[in-house]
């Protein structure tokens, strides 16, 4: 097997990721999972394909991630991984998608409209 890979996306957030057979190594923009997601909360979440799968420490993981915050990127990253996974093995999607895992989240920030204060908040209202 080569390299696989494979892209995920949420709200502004895009990840690519490289997957390559190896010990568990973890480097997302040129940095350690630990410094890049600091809180053990994303790091759960970027690790929970391999979880399910039971692929912990059998590839190494290389992550490109841009756009969006710290949650979105994290989640993109979950999502490109579990696209990556499929592809390797075909089982693995019987384990990932009632997880959600293989779901691309399509809620995205509603835009701001004109005449009114932000997307749905409306500017105060004075009868006299």
């Amino acid at each position: 097997m080569d390299v696989v890979h494979k892209i995920g996306r949420r709200k502004k957030a895009i990840a690519r990721v490289y997957l390559t057979p190896g010990k568990g190594a973890f480097t997302i923009n040129q940095r350690d999972i630990a410094v890049y997601f600091p809180t053990a909360t994303l790091q759960y979440k970027v690790k929970q394909p391999f979880t399910l799968t039971d692929t912990v420490d059998t590839y190494d993981v290389n992550v490109n991630v841009y756009g969006g915050g710290i949650t979105g990127q994290a989640e993109a990253v979950r999502l490109a991984i579990s696209r990556a996974l499929c592809e390797i093995d075909t089982e693995n999607r019987g384990a990932l998608k009632p997880e959600g895992l293989l779901t691309r989240d399509p809620r995205m920030v509603e835009r701001k409209k004109f005449g009114q204060k932000k997307a749905r908040k409306k500017f105060q209202f004075s009868k006299r």
